[in-house]
C-alpha cells in the first residue's frame, strides 16, 4: 500500500527532534511539508527534515497531498487545530494532551468517528514493548494479586522562556509531564480510577503554572495508584507495580532512548532478576501504529478519554482556579 503522506502543524523541539526523523525512517509514512506561521521557521525546519515548508496551517490542510497532519502545536491551541484538520479530512495524530478539556476531546472523538477519520494521541511510551511484557507479568500472577502503584516522571527546571511555563498556552506540569504517570496508572489499574487526592504546587517567582505535582488515585478494590511529576527536579522516569508476592519496577519508563536496553526488575521472595529485553523504539512504533490505524480506521483509544476526564478531576481535587488556556491567547505566539 501506498505510504501515509504526512503533513506537520507547527515546528515544535518534539517534532524536529523525534517525530519529523520518525516519519521519514518509517516505511509506512511519507514526510510531506511542515507548516509554520512563521515562513523563516518552516524553511530552517523543513530544510533539515527534508520535506516542503509550508506558511500557514490552513494552506497545509487544503492541499490534497497530505492524508495526515501530526499536530505538535502548543497545548492551548491542540483543540482548534485537530479540529480544522478533521474537518479538512485529514487524519490526525495530536501531541499530549489531546486538548485541556474533557469535552473538548470527546467533541474531537466524536468528529473524528462520524467522519471516519483516525484520531490518535501522541503518547509514545504505551507502544513500547517493554510495558506489554509487564502487563503479562502481572496477568501471569508473576507478582500475585496487585497491592499498589507507583510512577513519577520529573525533569530539570527549563528555560525562563519555555512555553510550558505559559498558562496562556496550556502550560503546567500536570499537563506536561503528569500525563505519563496518570496514562501509566490507567495502563496498568484499568479505567475505573478516582481520585482520592492530589496537590499542584507552583514554584519559583513569577511562575503562573503548576511546576511540580502529587496524586492518589484508587480503583474500585482499593488498590492505590500514587504519582509524582515536575518541571524542577532531578530526572526520574520510572513505576513501580507492588503485589502480594512481588515487585515489578520499570526506570527510564516514559522517554528511554531508542538503543537503551529496557529497565525491567522483577523481585519475589527468594529473588530478583533483571529481564533481558531488546532495545526498542517507541517513536516509530508510534508512527507505524498512527499509519496502521489510519488504513484500518481505528477508533480513538478510550484511554484517551478516560485520562482526560481524570486529569480534568486531578485539577479541580488541587484547587487550581488558574483561567483555563485559551486558543486566541495562544494565537499570539509563532509556532
Amino acid at each position: 500500500m501506498d505510504a501515509l503522506r504526512i503533513g506537520v502543524l507547527g515546528c515544535a523541539d518534539i517534532a524536529r527532534r523525534r517525530m519529523l526523523p520518525a516519519f521519514r525512517a518509517c516505511p509506512d509514512t511519507e514526510l510531506v511539508a511542515v507548516a509554520s506561521r512563521d515562513p523563516g521557521r518552516a524553511e530552517e525546519t523543513a530544510a533539515a527534515a527534508g520535506c516542503e515548508a509550508v506558511t500557514g496551517y490552513d494552506t497545509l490542510l487544503a492541499r490534497p497531498d497530505i492524508d495526515a497532519v501530526y499536530v505538535p502545536l502548543p497545548a492551548a491551541l491542540h483543540a482548534t487545530w485537530v479540529r480544522a484538520a478533521l474537518r479538512a479530512g485529514k487524519h490526525v495524530l495530536g501531541e499530549k494532551p489531546l486538548t485541556t478539556d474533557p469535552a473538548a476531546t470527546a467533541e474531537l472523538a466524536a468528529l473524528a468517528a462520524g467522519s471516519g477519520l483516525t484520531l490518535r494521541e501522541n503518547v509514545m511510551f504505551v507502544h513500547h514493548p517493554q510495558h506489554a511484557v509487564v502487563r503479562r507479568l502481572v496477568a501471569d500472577g508473576a507478582i500475585g494479586e496487585v497491592r499498589g502503584f507507583r510512577a513519577a516522571f520529573t525533569v530539570p527546571r527549563l528555560a525562563d522562556g519555555d512555553i510550558r511555563y505559559d498558562p496562556a498556552l496550556g502550560g503546567g506540569a500536570l499537563w506536561d509531564t503528569g500525563v505519563y504517570p496518570v496514562r501509566a496508572a490507567l495502563h496498568f489499574l484499568g479505567p475505573g480510577l478516582e481520585v482520592a487526592g492530589a496537590v499542584l504546587t507552583r514554584g519559583g517567582p513569577g511562575r503562573a503554572v503548576d511546576t511540580s505535582g502529587a496524586v492518589l488515585l484508587r480503583d474500585a478494590t482499593g488498590v492505590a495508584a500514587q504519582l509524582t511529576f515536575g518541571l524542577d527536579h532531578a530526572y526520574r522516569s520510572s513505576y513501580e507495580i507492588w503485589g502480594s508476592a512481588g515487585l515489578i519496577t520499570v526506570d527510564r519508563a516514559f522517554t528511554p532512548p531508542a538503543g537503551l536496553p529496557p529497565r525491567v526488575r522483577l523481585e519475589r521472595r527468594d529473588s530478583a532478576e533483571d529481564l533481558a529485553l531488546p532495545p526498542a523504539d517507541q517513536v516509530l512504533h508510534t508512527v507505524a501504529d498512527f499509519a496502521a490505524a489510519c488504513r484500518t480506521g481505528a477508533p480513538l483509544d478510550p484511554a484517551v478519554l478516560a485520562q482526560a476526564r481524570l486529569l480534568d478531576r486531578i485539577h479541580r481535587a488541587a484547587g487550581d482556579t488558574r483561567p483555563a488556556p485559551t486558543a486566541a491567547a495562544a494565537t499570539e505566539r509563532p509556532t
